[in-house]
C-alpha cells in the first residue's frame, strides 16, 4: 500500500475525530476502506451513546458489516487516529480486516504493539497486518490537547 494512500485516508481519519471532539468525546476518528474506497467511518461515542463499546474501530466495522451485509469485512484496511484498544482489536480480529493503519501509539492501552500486540499474535487463526506512526504527531496533540482542556474545566 502506498505512503500517499495511508496518508489520504488518515487525514479523512483525523477529520472524523474532530467531529468526535464537537461531542465532547475523546478525539477518535475511524474510517474503513477496500479496493481504496470508503466503505464506513465513524468516531468515538460512547459519551452520547451511552455505550461503552462505541469506540471508533467499533463503529465503524458495525456500520461496514451492515452495507456489506457480512460480517466479515475481508480485504480492507481501517485507519483509526488512535491505536486501537484490546476491545477494538478483538472485534477486528472477528471481522478479518485485513490492515490497521493508525497515527498515535497508545503506551497505556494500545493492543496493536505498544502495551499489548493482539493483531499480530501468532495464536489467533488470523493476524492483521499493522502500520502505526502515520500523522502520529498531528493526532496524538488533538488527544493531548482534549485532555488537557478536559483536566483545566474539572478542576475549576
Amino acid at each position: 500500500m502506498s505512503k500517499n494512500i495511508d496518508l489520504h485516508w488518515m487525514r479523512q481519519a483525523f477529520d472524523l475525530a474532530a467531529q468526535a471532539a464537537t461531542c465532547d468525546e475523546i478525539p477518535v476518528g475511524a474510517i474503513l476502506v477496500q479496493a481504496n474506497q470508503c466503505l464506513a467511518q465513524g468516531w468515538n461515542q460512547p459519551i452520547t451513546t451511552c455505550d461503552p463499546t462505541a469506540h471508533a474501530e467499533i463503529v465503524t466495522l458495525r456500520q461496514a458489516a451492515q452495507l456489506l451485509r457480512n460480517y466479515r469485512l475481508l480485504d480492507t484496511t481501517l485507519y483509526v487516529t488512535l491505536e486501537p484498544c484490546i476491545m477494538c482489536a478483538g472485534a477486528i480480529l472477528q471481522a478479518r480486516v485485513k490492515r490497521v493503519v493508525f497515527g498515535a501509539y497508545d503506551p497505556k492501552a494500545g493492543a496493536a504493539g505498544s502495551r499489548f500486540d493482539i493483531l499480530r499474535d501468532t495464536r489467533h487463526n488470523h493476524q492483521v497486518e499493522c502500520v502505526g506512526g502515520v500523522l502520529a504527531e498531528e493526532c496524538g496533540k488533538v488527544l493531548t490537547e482534549f485532555f488537557k482542556t478536559r483536566r483545566h474545566i474539572e478542576t475549576r
